[in-house]
């Protein structure tokens, strides 16, 4: 890896409405990343087109994960912040590693049986292939380090898989064109600690979602202060006190989704908050949750509205993000042509 820069690479799908999931997931450890390293961060929307989009919510989507980007404190004069359609060598090297990458390899992907179910002859290709377009978002920027949760863990080792393949088979023509013996890294995931997993605050056995139809299973991030204190008032909870012990959570899903929030939110551990709360009401416990809930995500969505009312400033920063991700884009693949054999102009 020595041979690599390091680089930071990672991309969110512009599926709207953001929530307190996605924030504590994924945007909290791309903010933190920005501090030890160099990061690209991408809206991949080409990705979002694997299913159909309408038009003008893709577009609007586009933008407000960029404002929720910013507003959580990613910085684009710094690092780089694009959409992945503005850089056309994402499509470009896909199709090279679609020639690279094996059926038995996209076969084993559990993601597309998930997303295509029974119906899976009506599932589009690129839903099937979109595992080689996501190797490329990583290696069109030679990128060596990739934030992914757990269910992005086997669509990393595809894209490593890729990288070796592709080295090993042109090695020749990379250690002629002055690459010595690898011209892609071997990405590594990198994982900051546990994964904070934010259950519906409905439901705790399930995932915060988007798609869930009740708004009150969810915190959007968008939310202002009267939606998430409502929100947390009336998230379920079991009639039990809280427990002055981490194993009291065991089975009680609802109760250790919410200590897991305020955890997370307070930059604390799980003991730590029920050595605080331990032996309360859950009427108490959640007023404490308001407060900090109000406190860490209100001016969040308060700076998202700001940003989305001015559409064009957005699109400034996006434009600028993909001006400085294509040239380091077009160099991978100007270098990728000449070590297959292609004449370029």
């Amino acid at each position: 890896m020595a041979a690599f820069k390091e680089l930071v690479f990672s991309g969110v799908q512009p599926t709207g409405n953001l929530h307190l999931g996605n924030y504590l997931g994924a945007i909290t450890k791309f903010v933190a990343l920005q501090e030890t390293h160099d990061c690209i961060y991408c809206v991949v929307d080409l990705h979002a087109i694997t299913v159909p989009q309408d038009p003008e919510t893709l577009r609007s989507s586009i933008r407000e994960v960029t404002a929720a980007f910013i507003a959580c404190g990613i910085d684009p004069k710094k690092h780089i912040v694009f959409n992945q359609s503005q850089v056309p060598e994402h499509a470009e090297l896909a199709w090279v590693f679609n020639c690279v990458a094996r059926l038995g390899w996209l076969n084993r992907m559990t993601q597309f049986k998930e997303k295509a179910g029974k119906d899976r002859e009506n599932a589009s290709v690129g839903l099937y292939a979109y595992p080689a377009l996501m190797a490329a978002d990583i290696l069109v920027y030679r990128a060596t380090h990739v934030p992914v949760g757990e269910d992005q863990k086997q669509h990393l080792e595809l894209a490593r898989d890729i990288a070796q393949k592709f080295n090993n088979d042109l090695g020749p023509s990379i250690a002629a064109h002055g690459f010595g013996e690898a011209f892609f890294p071997q990405p590594e995931p990198l994982i900051q600690g546990p994964a904070t997993r934010v259950m519906s605050l409905r439901d705790g056995t399930k995932k915060m979602s988007k798609s869930d139809p009740s708004d009150y299973s969810r915190i959007n991030l968008t939310d202002d202060a009267d939606a998430i204190a409502q929100k947390v008032r009336k998230a379920k909870t079991d009639p039990e006190p809280l427990p002055s012990e981490e194993a009291g959570l065991a089975a009680r899903p609802e109760a250790d989704n919410l200590v897991g929030i305020y955890a997370a939110l307070s930059d604390a551990s799980r003991e730590d908050v029920l050595r605080q709360f331990g032996g309360a009401q859950f009427s108490t416990f959640k007023a404490s949750l308001v407060d900090l809930a109000v406190a860490k995500l209100g001016p969040i969505g308060s700076e998202m509205k700001r940003l989305t009312a001015d559409p064009a400033a957005i699109d400034a920063i996006l434009a600028d993000g993909s001006e400085r991700a294509s040239a380091i884009a077009r160099k991978t693949m100007d270098s990728v042509k000449d070590i297959l054999g292609f004449v370029r102009r």
